[in-house]
């Protein structure tokens, strides 16, 4: 099962590739029915776009340190892929939506800082994470995504973050079984169910797993006190998250419905 479900993502980028092909489109606009793969390039902006795709990450979980966070907002991943697994993006937004979701604890399980509660009330401490891309995406065997945490609280700042672009949470998605480092042991996801209809692809219920990955430390976090007073609490995030995490003691697992096809399907 694992030799084939590891290649799952890059089949379907391979089914697409071969569908029917058409001459080059004339404008950006998907046909009817095509609509959710608006942000996939039409061969005329990008002629080296081999496929068009768009997935939709439903549950699951992301768990990195000491803090879990489930996944209750549905994100969208969305774009075109070239012949090599490269993800371009189109016109219409990042490939990756940036959604919020909100963190158990708050900003006092992040920080420890319980007299926080005294001064602010717990409406104003709500915390809560959106994963964005932090360099490129490439599928191959795995679904290989960079992301930063970008942790989101008005007494935080504007640029709390896990992870950069300089050093991103390397994500190595699959729907196979994982390889991770102790004291993490393998895990395994679970293959979609396919189905093709009107020449797309679509692959539900599926579920991608990685437990291999490292996360750094936190970095930009300042706790503005009374609007004015700003304090650096990079040390007591990571003190209470358990940050900077070695791999083999983070896991994510995302519950993901896909769909696929042929950019000339898309922009005939």
């Amino acid at each position: 099962m694992s030799s084939k479900t590891d290649r799952l993502i890059a089949g379907l980028i391979a089914v697409a590739a071969v569908a029917v092909m058409a001459p080059a489109a004339l404008a950006a606009t998907p046909a009817p029915g095509f609509g959710q793969f608006a942000n996939c390039p039409s061969p005329a902006e990008n002629p080296a776009v081999a496929g068009c795709f768009t997935a939709t990450v439903k549950g699951g979980h992301f768990q990195m340190g000491s803090k879990d966070v489930p996944i209750t907002n549905p994100m969208t991943i969305s774009g075109g892929t070239l012949s090599d697994g490269t993800v371009v993006k189109g016109p219409v937004g990042p490939i990756l939506t940036p959604v919020k979701q909100k963190v158990p604890g708050g900003v006092v399980g992040l920080t420890g800082l319980t007299w926080l509660l005294e001064i602010l009330g717990s409406e104003a401490l709500t915390l809560y994470a959106v994963t964005e891309t932090a360099g490129t995406i490439t599928i191959s065997e795995t679904l290989n995504m960079p992301v930063k945490v970008h942790l989101i609280n008005s007494t935080l700042g504007n640029n709390c973050y896990v992870g950069s672009t300089s050093s991103p949470i390397k994500l190595a998605l699959t729907f196979g079984t994982t390889n991770p480092p102790p004291p993490n042991v393998p895990i395994t996801g679970t293959a979609p169910e396919f189905s093709f209809e009107n020449g797309i692809v679509k692959a539900k219920n599926g579920v991608l797993v990685d437990n291999s990955f490292s996360a750094p430390g936190a970095s930009g976090c300042v706790l503005t006190l009374f609007g004015f007073i700003p304090i650096s609490i990079n040390g007591l995030v990571n003190t209470q998250s358990g940050l900077p995490a070695p791999a083999g003691t983070n896991e994510t697992k995302q519950v993901v419905d896909q769909e696929v096809t042929d950019p000339h399907l898309v922009y005939p």
